[in-house]
């Protein structure tokens, strides 16, 4: 993944309303990579000794840049006191247009004392997309990108390595969880999360992880809160209007790769019964690219009918969202009772292949068939 147009555009179109961009994501997603693309950009790494020297007095730092300079701060956190050297740069030198990297929300790092308001943009860097595999793969070979995940140095293994995973989670809790939250049962806490990946794309179950885990339910609580907040896990809400049979409180909770729910799970081949869950995970990591966060959720009554993704809307409308392999299989009952509640609004099929979208007449309504590659242009509308 030499080049990622995407997520090039998406950042310099958040410099254009504000002069900072807060770009984060799980390690090794690709945020240094992604921060390199951008030619004659003044990059630092905040790891180094060397940084912290060089930009120690942070006005005289910034006067010695170019007016218009790009300057990217990558794991930013690793500083003293990340939070000052962001807003000088937002108060005192407008026109310089900062890129600063982490592995969390802003907010869940204990060093940013400033939350940076009215002054920086955020964008979450999801592993990669099945839109952008595409000029790189052979569209047919969605199974390798469901397997391997879309860590890029994962992905672009020939073959998948248990150990690349394994070593990942390790990591990931020594230097991010117990980083940023202090967490000290290691063996809980991983078990906690082994759980989740099993359970991925399900409804969260607080009283099973508990058990799972052997951690308490308030503990349990508080490491879900931590894993989204670090970006391993996104908790989808459910969408309701009041009806007395939907599912109104349980969220689904869907890990953030591919590849690590085929690891925990022992794949080492996709079979046709697992290919619809990964789908959507695809599915959901290209609309949180595109759509805002408070507006995703699913659907559910309780006599098991479910919208995979329902995208809420102005003026009452609201958007579905389902996800197949193939097309033909997409649940009539599920879509026809939705709609009796929900009239308005557009119906999209995301599938994985589809040179462009078609309409077809399913359960009485009108559907978009389309792959994700044309979501982007059909939320634009």
């Amino acid at each position: 993944m030499n080049f990622r147009p995407f997520w090039i555009e998406q950042i310099n179109l958040a410099w254009k309303k504000r002069p900072v961009v807060w770009l984060s994501g799980v390690r090794r997603v690709g945020k240094t990579t992604l921060s390199k693309m951008f030619p004659d950009a003044v990059y630092l790494n905040c790891d180094l000794p060397s940084t912290a020297a060089r930009i120690a007095d942070h006005e005289f730092f910034y006067s010695t840049l170019k007016k218009d300079a790009i300057v990217i701060f990558d794991e930013i956190h690793r500083l003293e006191d990340p939070s000052r050297l962001l807003k000088i740069a937002a108060d005192e030198f407008a026109n310089l247009r900062i890129l600063a990297t982490g592995s969390s929300t802003l907010a869940a790092t204990r060093k940013f004392r400033d939350s940076l308001t009215g002054r920086k943009a955020t964008i979450y860097l999801p592993p990669v997309l099945w839109s952008e595999c595409a000029p790189v793969f052979d569209i047919r070979d969605i199974d390798r990108r469901m397997l391997h995940g879309g860590l890029p140095e994962s992905l672009l293994m020939p073959e998948t390595d248990s150990s690349f995973f394994s070593e990942w989670i390790d990591s990931y809790y020594a230097r991010d969880i117990h980083e940023l939250f202090g967490i000290r049962n290691r063996t809980g806490f991983l078990k906690l999360f082994r759980q989740l990946l099993l359970q991925s794309g399900g409804l969260l179950d607080y009283s099973s992880l508990s058990m799972q885990s052997g951690l308490s339910q308030p503990t349990a609580h508080v490491h879900v809160e931590g894993l989204c907040i670090a970006h391993a896990l996104f908790l989808l809400p459910p969408f309701h209007g009041g009806g007395s049979r939907e599912i109104v409180r349980r969220p689904k909770a869907y890990a953030f790769d591919t590849g690590f729910v085929a690891f925990v799970n022992g794949w080492s081949a996709i079979r046709d019964s697992d290919r619809g869950i990964l789908w959507e995970h695809l599915v959901l990591d290209e609309l949180r690219s595109i759509v805002p966060q408070e507006s995703l959720h699913y659907w559910r009554d309780k006599s098991g009918r479910e919208i995979d993704f329902v995208v809420s809307g102005t003026g009452g409308a609201v958007i579905t969202v389902e996800c197949k392999m193939n097309p033909d299989r997409l649940n009539v009952e599920s879509l026809r009772t939705f709609r009796s509640f929900y009239p308005a609004g557009e119906n999209i099929l995301v599938v994985p292949f589809s040179p462009s979208p078609y309409k077809r007449k399913i359960a009485e309504h009108a559907v978009t068939v389309c792959s994700t590659a044309h979501l982007h242009k059909l939320f634009k509308r």
